[in-house]
């Protein structure tokens, strides 16, 4: 059992991560929760997918994100909170100009921080998909980002 520490991750703090091209910072991990900061430059995006057993979040602190959640797109810009309940399909376009941060997490941490770890500096594609699918996130094909 991994207990949450208490304590704060400053900014800029964390286990600093690269993952297809993002900045990612872990800022917290137990077994009930699991929190990351994502950095994402212009034209940076994370697939639609799905994770079966996690509820997700996103608090965009700077900039604004494109979402596609369950087939609609909107748009999330600082201040607002992105709710992303289990099984339904999730990805985040940065389709704007400008550089986004934003905290995201998932409830319960599931298999998640060991899949970033694994993805860090990983650049195969299809090798992200693989192992991602073995970690509990399943990738919708391309056509699901339309």
């Amino acid at each position: 059992m991994h207990a949450l520490s208490g304590g704060i991750t400053g900014n800029g703090e964390g286990t600093k991560l690269n993952i297809l091209g993002q900045t990612y910072y872990i800022k917290a991990h137990c077994d009930t929760t699991f929190a990351f900061e994502a950095n994402s430059q212009p034209g940076e995006f994370v697939p639609v997918h799905i994770h079966p057993t996690q509820d997700e979040f996103i608090l965009v602190q700077e900039g604004e994100l494109d979402l596609k959640l369950d087939g609609v797109w909107s748009t999330a810009k600082a201040g607002d909170l992105v709710r992303m309940p289990k099984g339904i399909p999730h990805g985040y376009f940065n389709k704007s100009d400008k550089p986004t941060r934003a905290l995201f997490w998932v409830s319960p941490a599931g298999q998640l921080k060991e899949l970033f770890e694994q993805l860090h500096d990983m650049a195969d594609v299809e090798e992200v998909v693989r192992i991602s699918a073995a970690h509990d996130v399943d990738f919708l094909p391309p056509e699901a980002n339309e």
